[in-house]
């Protein structure tokens, strides 16, 4: 063990992001106990392990650390740093992929890591390898994973593009391998198409086509924008999925009961506030309707029952989601004239996504159930908290009681009587709040 002045540790540009928690910790200790663990240098006092415990020495303003000094070319040094880390449990799903690519791709820098086709323990001229090379089962074993999960977790590393990476560090996506999963393999045939234009390009600038090389990279840049961008709808869709399943599970069995018609007087035109929400009564194509809607809604929602003839909601909301059942998929298409993006069918129903703005349709299939969470998808897909939602014919009140429970504010109309009371009624006994009748213009 040595003990050397502190300022003269420096630090490679490759290392983790620090975790303030566990530099507080660490603080708290090193001030009762002391540094029980030394940090590891090689022989130009290059940090190899233990980044939290020099910053933690540097913040109680230590002058001098103790510290273990190998001798190791950068490789090395950067291996035992990437083992050291591999084995703390505090790393997440992204973080430990990334690691598992980069010890792999130092490895076979330094010819340690048989590629396919290699015999591990002869090279092709009868030399033994000394020590025999890595296969990927045995690098696998090593780091106490299967070799599936091991390439699968390279898979992630390598096909996450770094902007997406960014995304998502520090959410709960990050620590999930399913989540990553889906995300990487999103836009992957972007990325074959990025990839081959950019060997395209390589060779071409080895000829000096300067013409060619300047076409491919360019082929090049759009793939990988394409790839990003689906890349960043598959990441928010699986969000969204997650974020309707969460939704569903909070309904109270309160909610799923029957719930009983208060005795309102409804007169045609009343309008209702619910806190921040409003319900009219009333036909959802009227002025009174159009005249009580915000100018800038994120989303309309519109539910299977409503009779077709609001294509106005295009221009109401930069995005419009309409239900249909199998029987009223065809009448409905021809009957729409607002600006088609994509279709999707989740379990019995048909989901039309409409919107003047290009929009990307995400690439894995929903795992979504009834009506509900469909709703919350949308509502989490392509609102944030404070947005507007519109939805014209209230159903059983679902975009209303999701915009209650995601914090989105929700325009709803609807003719049938019963059905105004009994949203009315569900959304008192979700808050324990009085709907307000109210005559004011909104």
């Amino acid at each position: 063990m040595s003990l050397i002045d502190i300022d003269k540790v420096s630090v490679g540009l490759n290392r983790r992001p620090l975790k303030d928690q566990k530099v507080a910790d660490l603080m708290q200790s090193i001030q009762t106990n002391g540094l029980l663990n030394p940090i590891t240098l090689d022989q130009n006092y290059m940090l190899i392990a233990g980044l939290h415990r020099l910053t933690a020495c540097r913040l109680l303003g230590f002058t001098q650390i103790e510290c273990k000094v190998v001798s190791c070319d950068r490789d090395h040094a950067r291996l035992a740093e990437i083992d050291e880390n591999l084995i703390r449990n505090e790393l997440d799903a992204l973080e430990r992929s990334e690691l598992w690519l980069e010890r792999d791709s130092i490895l076979d820098r330094m010819g340690l890591r048989a590629r396919a086709g290699d015999n591990q323990f002869t090279q092709r001229g009868g030399e033994t390898n000394s020590p025999p090379l890595k296969t990927t089962v045995e690098l696998a074993q090593e780091i106490g994973y299967t070799e599936r999960t091991f390439q699968q977790g390279k898979q992630i590393a390598r096909d996450i593009v770094p902007e997406v990476k960014t995304l998502i560090r520090g959410t709960s996506a990050a620590k999930s391998p399913k989540t990553l999963l889906q995300v990487a393999r999103a836009g992957s045939e972007e990325r074959k198409q990025a990839e081959q234009a950019e060997r395209s390009a390589k060779e071409a600038e080895a000829k000096r086509l300067k013409a060619e090389a300047a076409k491919q990279a360019k082929i090049a840049a759009e793939a990988r924008s394409k790839q990003k961008e689906l890349q960043i709808v598959a990441l928010q869709s699986v969000e969204a999925e997650k974020a309707a399943k969460s939704t569903s599970r909070k309904t109270s069995v309160k909610e799923t009961s029957s719930v009983k018609a208060a005795k309102r007087t409804l007169q045609w035109g009343d309008t209702w506030l619910l806190k921040r929400h409003l319900v009219y009564y009333g036909e959802t194509t009227s002025a009174g309707f159009r005249d009580c809607l915000p100018s800038n809604a994120a989303l309309a929602i519109v539910p299977p029952h409503v009779s077709w003839n609001h294509d106005f909601l295009a221009d109401e909301a930069r995005v419009v989601a309409v239900l249909r059942t199998q029987g009223d998929i065809h009448r409905f298409c021809r009957t729409h004239q607002m600006p088609f993006q994509f279709e999707l069918l989740i379990g019995d129903f048909y989901l039309g996504i409409f919107s003047h703005q290009s929009l990307l349709q995400p690439e894995q299939p929903l795992r979504i159930e009834g009506i509900e969470g469909i709703v919350a998808y949308l509502v989490s897909l392509y609102t944030k908290s404070g947005h507007f939602v519109l939805n014209p014919g209230l159903g059983n009140g679902e975009v209303l009681m999701t915009c209650e429970r995601m914090e989105r504010v929700c325009f709803a109309g609807e003719t049938d009587p019963e059905q105004v009371n009994r949203t009315l009624d569900r959304w008192q006994m979700w808050t324990g709040i009085t709907p307000e009748k109210t005559d004011l213009a909104v």
